[in-house]
Formats: structure tokens, C-alpha cells, sequence
């Protein structure tokens, strides 16, 4: 499977982990198979002018349309990351399309190619208005066009 998406790092901005690289393998523990909790993430200094961050966690690939695995808003612009298992700093979990509120792993249907899970943190100007049973949709048409950087750190697991 080809992914031609690319986000560079915008301002500065840059999301990493260090429990994986970029287009690697997510490990086991990080899914709904293994421990099921959040990975560890950190991020540089958002630009001037961010009031807030706005985390979301997408499987592009979902046989039913792009599933949110994890969605938190309001994380303190002046954090640097988030610990396994954690809410970030500040941080409101919305419901996932699990309905969960929180961080439900990665469950591909078993013998799917790899899926690609898209940790895409926005930094954003003002406070992000999203209602808490938000679509992948509707994350995007409230962010995309409104934020002022966002870094992408992709993720692959298959089953």
C-alpha cells in the first residue's frame, strides 16, 4: 500500500515517539490485542499565538471509513508530551467511534495489508469547539483550515 501523504513538520512543530518511528511498526502493547494503552508521545514548542493543542489518532485504512482511535482537545500549549497511558496536560478525551472516551489500539481485521494509525497533533488559536462524539469529518473541517501548525507521526499494525 502506497501513502503518498506527507505533513512535514509546520513552524517547528514536530510529533514523535519514542516507542516508535515514523512509518514502523506500533508495538504490541500500544494495541487493543496487547495492553490497549495510549503510546508515549512528545512535541516541540508549538508556534506563538497557540492557545491550545488538539490531539487525534485516525486508522485511515478502517474497512468502514477513517476510525478515530483517539481524540483530545484542550491540551496545554505549554506541554511537551504526554506519558504512556496518559491524558495529555489539560487534555478533554471525546469519544472515539468506539463511543469510548479515551484510547481504544489498533485492531485491524486479521490478514488486512498493514493500517496506518496517524497521531496528527494541531496547534490552534483559540479553543477548539468540537462536540464530543466527533467523525473524523468533522475533526478535520474544524482544524484543518484553522490551525496554525500540525505535525503527523504514522504508526503500522497489522494482525
Amino acid at each position: 500500500m502506497e501513502d503518498t501523504y506527507e505533513n512535514p513538520a509546520q513552524d517547528g512543530l514536530d510529533l514523535s515517539s519514542p516507542a516508535f518511528e515514523d512509518r514502523t511498526p506500533i508495538p504490541p502493547r500500544f494495541t487493543a490485542g496487547g495492553g490497549n494503552v495510549s503510546p508515549p508521545l512528545s512535541w516541540t514548542r508549538p508556534p506563538p499565538g497557540t492557545q491550545e493543542l488538539a490531539l487525534l489518532c485516525e486508522d485511515p485504512d478502517a474497512p468502514s471509513g477513517t476510525f478515530v482511535h483517539w481524540l483530545v482537545t484542550g491540551i496545554d500549549a505549554g506541554s511537551r508530551g504526554v506519558a504512556e497511558g496518559d491524558l495529555p496536560p489539560g487534555g478533554r478525551a471525546h469519544a472515539n467511534t468506539m463511543g469510548d472516551h479515551g484510547w481504544d489500539g489498533p485492531s485491524p481485521p486479521v490478514g488486512d495489508a498493514a493500517h496506518r494509525y496517524r497521531f496528527r497533533l494541531y496547534a490552534m488559536p483559540f479553543h477548539v469547539p468540537l462536540p464530543d462524539h466527533a467523525s473524523a469529518v468533522e475533526v478535520h473541517r474544524a482544524l484543518d483550515d484553522e490551525r496554525l501548525a500540525e505535525s503527523t507521526l504514522t504508526g503500522l499494525y497489522q494482525r
